[in-house]
Protein backbone atom coordinates (compact mmCIF):
# COMPACT_ATOMS: atom_id res chain seq x y z
CA UNK A 1 0.00 0.00 0.00
CA UNK A 2 1.31 2.96 -0.88
CA UNK A 3 1.75 6.59 1.57
CA UNK A 4 -1.05 8.53 0.00
CA UNK A 5 -3.15 5.47 0.55
CA UNK A 6 -2.31 5.24 4.30
CA UNK A 7 -2.38 8.77 4.53
CA UNK A 8 -5.59 9.26 3.59
CA UNK A 9 -7.24 6.24 5.75
CA UNK A 10 -5.50 7.73 8.37
CA UNK A 11 -7.32 11.37 7.69
CA UNK A 12 -10.65 9.46 6.85
CA UNK A 13 -10.18 7.49 10.39
CA UNK A 14 -9.65 11.17 12.26
CA UNK A 15 -12.66 12.39 10.85
CA UNK A 16 -14.70 9.97 11.80
CA UNK A 17 -13.44 9.84 15.54
CA UNK A 18 -14.17 13.43 15.59
CA UNK A 19 -17.53 13.38 14.45
CA UNK A 20 -18.12 10.78 17.35
CA UNK A 21 -17.23 13.02 20.13
CA UNK A 22 -19.35 13.58 22.81
CA UNK A 23 -19.29 17.09 23.64
CA UNK A 24 -17.54 20.06 21.32
CA UNK A 25 -16.41 23.06 21.93
CA UNK A 26 -20.15 24.29 21.52
CA UNK A 27 -22.05 21.58 22.69
CA UNK A 28 -23.44 20.20 26.31
CA UNK A 29 -23.90 17.85 29.15
CA UNK A 30 -26.92 17.55 31.69
CA UNK A 31 -25.83 15.25 34.69
CA UNK A 32 -28.96 14.68 36.72
CA UNK A 33 -28.17 14.20 40.30
CA UNK A 34 -30.32 11.59 42.55
CA UNK A 35 -29.62 10.16 46.37
CA UNK A 36 -30.79 7.51 48.23
CA UNK A 37 -31.89 8.87 51.76
CA UNK A 38 -33.87 5.82 52.80
CA UNK A 39 -31.64 3.47 54.72
CA UNK A 40 -34.00 0.56 54.98
CA UNK A 41 -34.23 1.14 50.69
CA UNK A 42 -31.09 1.91 49.56
CA UNK A 43 -32.28 1.74 46.00
CA UNK A 44 -35.32 4.27 45.85
CA UNK A 45 -33.08 7.36 44.59
CA UNK A 46 -34.74 10.79 45.22
CA UNK A 47 -34.15 14.27 43.10
CA UNK A 48 -31.15 16.31 44.30
CA UNK A 49 -30.56 18.63 41.10
CA UNK A 50 -28.87 19.18 38.01
CA UNK A 51 -25.23 19.97 36.71
CA UNK A 52 -25.02 21.41 33.38
CA UNK A 53 -21.41 21.12 31.16
CA UNK A 54 -21.56 24.00 28.63
CA UNK A 55 -19.16 22.53 26.49
CA UNK A 56 -15.62 20.68 26.52
CA UNK A 57 -13.58 23.26 28.70
CA UNK A 58 -16.59 25.29 30.01
CA UNK A 59 -17.70 26.06 33.59
CA UNK A 60 -19.87 23.74 34.96
CA UNK A 61 -23.44 25.42 36.13
CA UNK A 62 -25.50 23.76 39.66
CA UNK A 63 -28.95 23.53 40.67
CA UNK A 64 -30.12 21.91 43.37
CA UNK A 65 -33.21 21.29 45.61
CA UNK A 66 -33.85 22.62 49.06
CA UNK A 67 -34.07 19.81 51.19
CA UNK A 68 -37.24 18.97 52.52
CA UNK A 69 -37.84 18.34 56.36
CA UNK A 70 -38.64 14.68 56.11
CA UNK A 71 -35.17 14.66 53.54
CA UNK A 72 -33.36 16.42 56.53
CA UNK A 73 -34.69 13.49 58.60
CA UNK A 74 -33.72 10.48 56.78
CA UNK A 75 -30.10 12.08 55.85
CA UNK A 76 -29.72 12.45 60.18
CA UNK A 77 -30.51 9.27 60.74
CA UNK A 78 -27.81 8.09 58.12
CA UNK A 79 -25.47 10.06 59.94
CA UNK A 80 -26.28 8.61 63.17
CA UNK A 81 -26.15 5.15 61.98
CA UNK A 82 -23.25 5.59 59.89
CA UNK A 83 -24.35 4.65 56.76
CA UNK A 84 -23.30 5.74 53.54
CA UNK A 85 -24.50 8.31 51.41
CA UNK A 86 -25.51 7.25 47.87
CA UNK A 87 -25.17 9.70 45.25
CA UNK A 88 -26.24 8.89 41.20
CA UNK A 89 -25.28 10.41 38.59
CA UNK A 90 -27.00 9.96 35.08
CA UNK A 91 -24.98 11.73 32.43
CA UNK A 92 -27.20 12.68 29.61
CA UNK A 93 -25.57 13.95 26.40
CA UNK A 94 -27.04 16.44 23.11
CA UNK A 95 -27.78 12.85 21.01
CA UNK A 96 -29.87 11.42 24.05
CA UNK A 97 -27.44 8.85 25.00
CA UNK A 98 -27.52 8.09 28.88
CA UNK A 99 -24.89 6.99 31.35
CA UNK A 100 -25.30 6.53 35.22
CA UNK A 101 -22.46 6.30 38.22
CA UNK A 102 -22.42 5.43 41.44
CA UNK A 103 -20.66 6.94 44.22
CA UNK A 104 -20.70 7.18 47.80
CA UNK A 105 -19.43 8.69 50.71
CA UNK A 106 -20.54 8.35 54.78
CA UNK A 107 -23.49 10.21 55.83
CA UNK A 108 -21.66 11.56 58.74
CA UNK A 109 -19.11 13.48 57.05
CA UNK A 110 -20.95 14.78 54.63
CA UNK A 111 -23.10 16.01 57.88
CA UNK A 112 -20.28 17.61 60.17
CA UNK A 113 -19.04 18.84 56.47
CA UNK A 114 -22.45 21.11 57.00
CA UNK A 115 -23.16 19.19 53.03
CA UNK A 116 -20.45 20.79 51.28
CA UNK A 117 -18.86 18.17 49.13
CA UNK A 118 -17.36 18.15 45.65
CA UNK A 119 -17.80 16.65 42.56
CA UNK A 120 -15.30 15.17 40.02
CA UNK A 121 -16.04 14.84 36.83
CA UNK A 122 -13.76 12.97 34.31
CA UNK A 123 -13.92 13.59 31.04
CA UNK A 124 -11.72 12.21 28.38
CA UNK A 125 -10.37 13.69 24.50
CA UNK A 126 -13.44 12.77 22.98
CA UNK A 127 -15.91 14.85 25.47
CA UNK A 128 -17.14 11.00 27.04
CA UNK A 129 -17.46 10.99 30.70
CA UNK A 130 -15.53 8.77 32.39
CA UNK A 131 -16.28 8.84 35.62
CA UNK A 132 -18.26 11.27 38.63
CA UNK A 133 -17.31 10.80 42.07
CA UNK A 134 -18.08 12.76 44.74
CA UNK A 135 -15.37 13.91 47.87
CA UNK A 136 -16.27 15.78 51.29
CA UNK A 137 -13.67 17.84 52.79
CA UNK A 138 -14.22 18.47 56.62
CA UNK A 139 -11.93 18.21 59.50
CA UNK A 140 -14.41 17.17 61.69
CA UNK A 141 -14.26 13.37 60.56
CA UNK A 142 -15.45 11.50 63.28
CA UNK A 143 -16.95 8.02 64.90
CA UNK A 144 -20.64 9.21 64.05
CA UNK A 145 -22.05 6.69 66.36
CA UNK A 146 -20.61 8.91 69.34
CA UNK A 147 -21.30 11.99 67.53
CA UNK A 148 -23.95 14.54 68.35
CA UNK A 149 -25.32 14.88 65.11
CA UNK A 150 -27.06 18.20 63.82
CA UNK A 151 -28.93 19.42 61.30
CA UNK A 152 -30.31 22.78 62.20
CA UNK A 153 -29.46 25.23 59.43
CA UNK A 154 -28.41 22.47 56.88
CA UNK A 155 -31.15 23.15 53.91
CA UNK A 156 -28.99 22.33 50.60
CA UNK A 157 -25.97 20.92 49.36
CA UNK A 158 -22.93 23.54 48.83
CA UNK A 159 -21.47 21.40 46.08
CA UNK A 160 -18.19 22.56 43.74
CA UNK A 161 -18.25 20.87 40.26
CA UNK A 162 -14.83 19.69 39.16
CA UNK A 163 -13.80 18.75 35.40
CA UNK A 164 -11.15 16.74 35.22
CA UNK A 165 -9.75 16.04 31.27
CA UNK A 166 -7.77 13.20 30.57
CA UNK A 167 -4.39 13.88 29.37
CA UNK A 168 -3.53 12.66 25.83
CA UNK A 169 -0.56 10.70 25.22
CA UNK A 170 1.97 11.80 22.81
CA UNK A 171 0.86 11.47 18.73
CA UNK A 172 3.38 9.03 16.93
CA UNK A 173 4.26 10.76 13.48
CA UNK A 174 2.90 8.59 11.51
CA UNK A 175 3.53 10.31 8.40
CA UNK A 176 7.04 10.56 8.41
CA UNK A 177 7.42 7.32 9.57
CA UNK A 178 5.40 5.86 6.66
CA UNK A 179 7.07 7.78 4.26
CA UNK A 180 10.89 6.60 6.08
CA UNK A 181 9.46 2.79 5.34
CA UNK A 182 8.32 3.57 1.21
CA UNK A 183 12.01 5.55 0.85
CA UNK A 184 13.41 2.65 2.23
CA UNK A 185 11.74 -0.37 0.37
CA UNK A 186 12.46 1.76 -3.16
CA UNK A 187 15.90 2.09 -2.14
CA UNK A 188 16.22 -2.05 -1.86
CA UNK A 189 14.37 -2.39 -5.11
CA UNK A 190 16.43 0.19 -6.89
CA UNK A 191 19.62 -1.87 -5.29
CA UNK A 192 20.39 1.78 -3.68
CA UNK A 193 20.97 0.66 -0.05
CA UNK A 194 23.95 0.89 1.75
CA UNK A 195 25.73 -1.28 4.38
CA UNK A 196 27.14 1.03 6.66
CA UNK A 197 28.28 -1.33 8.96
CA UNK A 198 31.67 -1.75 10.39
CA UNK A 199 34.12 -4.65 9.15
CA UNK A 200 33.59 -7.00 12.15
CA UNK A 201 29.79 -6.50 12.06
CA UNK A 202 29.68 -7.68 8.71
CA UNK A 203 32.06 -10.20 9.03
CA UNK A 204 31.51 -11.65 12.43
CA UNK A 205 29.99 -14.96 11.81
CA UNK A 206 33.34 -15.64 9.67
CA UNK A 207 36.03 -14.50 11.68
CA UNK A 208 34.49 -16.10 14.96
CA UNK A 209 34.88 -19.25 14.18
CA UNK A 210 38.10 -19.35 12.87
CA UNK A 211 39.47 -17.86 16.24
CA UNK A 212 38.05 -20.68 17.89
CA UNK A 213 39.69 -22.87 15.51
CA UNK A 214 42.72 -21.32 16.64
CA UNK A 215 42.29 -21.19 20.64
CA UNK A 216 41.68 -24.80 20.31
CA UNK A 217 44.20 -25.64 18.06
CA UNK A 218 46.85 -23.88 20.30
CA UNK A 219 45.41 -25.53 23.51
CA UNK A 220 45.69 -29.01 21.63
CA UNK A 221 49.74 -28.32 20.40
CA UNK A 222 49.88 -27.16 24.32
CA UNK A 223 48.62 -30.40 25.40
CA UNK A 224 51.02 -32.55 23.02
CA UNK A 225 53.46 -30.81 23.92
CA UNK A 226 52.99 -31.62 27.94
Amino acid sequence: MGSSKLLFLLITFSFVLLGSCYLENDGWISIELKHALDASNPEKFSHRGNVTIPSLFGQAKTYQEVLTQSERQSLKRLAETDEFYRLQANVVYPDGTTHTFLTATKACNLVLSDLYDVLWVSIDGTGFVTAVTQTIFSSAFADCKNSDISISGLDEFNTDVLIKHMELAPIPDTASFIQKVEREREAREKGEVRDNRGFFAKYWMYIVPVVLLVFISGATNQDGAK
